[in-house]
């Protein structure tokens, strides 16, 4: 059975991208008779807002899609810890870190997918692990010096054909962070595989992801779903729509009366509204 899933941050609003993100979702497990699932993706204690929560279902139903709620990433936290250290503690695969941002933006030579890569300023350290003061990183050399199929797992999207990962794009990356919770990559690459995630739907924008999700699921022993990473909505610059930038909230848009339905079916057809284009790239590449 195809299980997909759509997996919001509560630390802003929904908008149009969110709309197409979930709708390309939903329609692809109920054509194939599939589950369509809603997971609030809330790990950023800092900044997640409960209340949008709430907000985001009364979005998706105003669109007309029906789902299944799963746990959100919140209850979640002994799970995400307890595979940390049954899975990758041993054999020296994860290190403690102690640099802050700037230290690492001042350090690193390469630019990645997330921004600057990890210059492995602390690895081969003895740096011990204080909460609130260290993150655990993976330690990828040491990953592919003990499994060097690391470097030929494949994957594969549904728009983009087959793929190779590619470990090194993104260097050894946050597994935890210092304030205790998992990263974007560890806790999405794991709650897929807890979820039963088939078919993993996400904007083209996180393609580049799957390269190092794919690495994560090889060591953690996960299984491997198939993905679909569909096209942007663009903004009138370009650029696609995104929170921190204003991009009009589906939420304004429902209480000014608007249609939810006609919306839906709209951007099933690719009929953006005036000043919104679609980008038809599968990659998120240019």
């Amino acid at each position: 059975m195809i299980v997909t899933r759509f997996a919001p941050s509560p630390n802003g609003p929904l908008h149009l991208g969110h709309a197409y993100s979930a709708i390309v979702a939903h329609d692809l497990a109920r054509a194939a008779g599939g589950r369509f699932v809603l997971r609030i993706e809330d790990i950023d204690l800092g900044r997640s807002r409960p209340e949008l929560a709430d907000a985001f279902r009364r979005d998706l139903a105003w669109l007309g899609l029906e789902w299944e709620e799963v746990p959100a990433q919140s209850t979640r936290f002994a799970a995400y810890e307890q595979l940390l250290a049954r899975a990758l503690i041993g054999e020296g695969r994860i290190y403690a870190c102690r640099c802050t941002r700037a230290e690492i933006a001042a350090a690193a030579t390469q630019e990645g997918p997330d921004g600057p890569i990890y210059p492995g300023t602390c690895r081969g350290r003895q740096i011990a692990p204080v909460a609130g003061e260290t993150s655990w990183r993976l330690d990828l050399e040491r990953c592919l010096w003990l499994m060097p199929e690391l470097e030929t797992l494949p994957w594969s999207d549904a728009l983009a054909g087959d793929q190779l990962a590619q470990p090194r794009l993104f260097g050894d990356i946050v597994l935890m962070r210092k304030d205790g919770s998992p990263s974007y990559h560890f806790a999405a690459t794991l709650d897929d595989a807890i979820d039963a995630v088939t078919l993993v739907t996400r904007g083209a924008d996180l393609f580049a992801a799957t390269h190092i999700h794919r690495v994560l699921q090889a060591l953690l022993g996960l299984p491997v779903p198939h993905y679909h990473h569909h096209p942007l909505l663009l903004d009138e610059s370009g650029q696609k729509l995104a929170k921190r930038r204003g991009s009009p909230s589906l939420a304004d848009r429902r209480k000014a009366g608007e249609d939810g339905l006609a919306l839906a079916q709209s951007l099933r057809m690719d009929q953006m509204p005036y000043g919104i284009t679609l980008s038809r790239s599968p990659s998120g590449q240019p």
